[in-house]
């Protein structure tokens, strides 16, 4: 037996060598550089060298990049709350449906993840731009209520491309399916019983709904928000083609301070400012289950 395992363990190693390599060599080396270029001041056009100056931080907390950082957040959690708010409904409706409409339903949520990103957003112009569909449903009502005699006055299209709607509306299109998933594979799991015991005490419909699937779907849920709201923060080509001037989020001014600018060292703090703010949205998700687990075990 002592062997055997001997054998595994080996095999086990032999087998996650590449994966290893494959993190390591593309992933935490490229991002090792990224944090020294972080720390570090432009000397010519496209050298780097690494001083260990704090200066790009301290620049990062001007008031100018911190309006953009709050702004980028605030738009990332109307973005989340929104996916939980259409979200919810929907992963319900999957789990309740029938093992063949479930099949149907969640290929459906996960059709848009086989499209290309710039592919979605360029068909979300076509239908929020002036002389896209949304408006075209919009002149048609209005030729009719103006047929009835309503006085409408002169036809005025939607503004809904290149401002802060169209931004929220882009993220929330490309992050609901993030939102959808695990909030399924948490209610699937969950037990139906306490549903069915909860109807027969007198509780009604929304009831139930409230005060025991959500708090039995507070897994999915958290995990939902923080996959979602990630992505939404860091988002850069949905606010550069749907959003306009004023709508820029954070991910906008690092490309343009490594690309435009050519401030690699700044561009590089204000990523690691959002890789940090990751690690302290997964640290307080760990924080919330951990206490969630201690109420349920006592």
């Amino acid at each position: 037996m002592e062997q055997s395992w001997r054998q595994a363990k080996s095999i086990f190693a032999t087998l996650i060598t590449a994966p290893v390599f494959w993190l390591v060599a593309f992933f935490i080396v490229p991002m090792g550089i990224v944090w020294l270029y972080s720390f570090g001041e432009n000397k010519g056009l496209i050298d780097v060298a690494f001083t260990g100056t704090w200066m790009n931080y301290r620049h990062a907390f001007d008031p100018l990049y911190l309006g953009i950082f709050w702004k980028s957040i605030i738009i990332a959690v109307i973005t989340t709350f929104l996916c939980l708010l259409v979200g919810f409904p929907v992963a319900m409706a999957i789990t309740f449906a029938s093992e063949k409409a479930k099949s149907w339903l969640l290929m459906l949520i996960m059709l848009p993840f086989w499209t290309n990103l710039l592919i979605r957003t360029y068909a979300l112009i076509a239908v929020l731009r002036t002389e896209g569909y949304v408006n075209m449903v919009y002149h048609f009502i209005w030729n009719q209520l103006t047929a009835l005699g309503l006085h409408m006055g002169d036809f005025q299209p939607l503004t809904l491309l290149y401002n802060n709607f169209a931004v929220i509306f882009g993220l929330v299109f490309v992050n609901l399916p993030f939102m959808v998933l695990p909030l399924y594979s948490t209610l699937d799991r969950m037990d139906r019983s306490l549903l069915e015991a909860s109807l027969d005490l007198g509780a009604g419909h929304l009831r139930t709904i409230w005060n025991v699937m959500v708090p039995l779907a507070g897994p999915g849920i958290a995990s939902g928000i923080l996959i979602t709201f990630i992505p939404a923060l860091g988002s850069y080509l949905t606010p550069d083609l749907l959003g306009g001037p004023d709508s820029q989020m954070i991910a906008n001014v690092i490309e343009s301070q490594f690309k435009r600018a050519n401030n690699w060292p700044f561009g590089a703090a204000l990523s690691f400012i959002l890789v940090y703010m990751t690690f302290i949205g997964v640290i307080v998700q760990g924080l919330i289950e951990r206490a969630n687990k201690r109420k349920v075990q006592s």
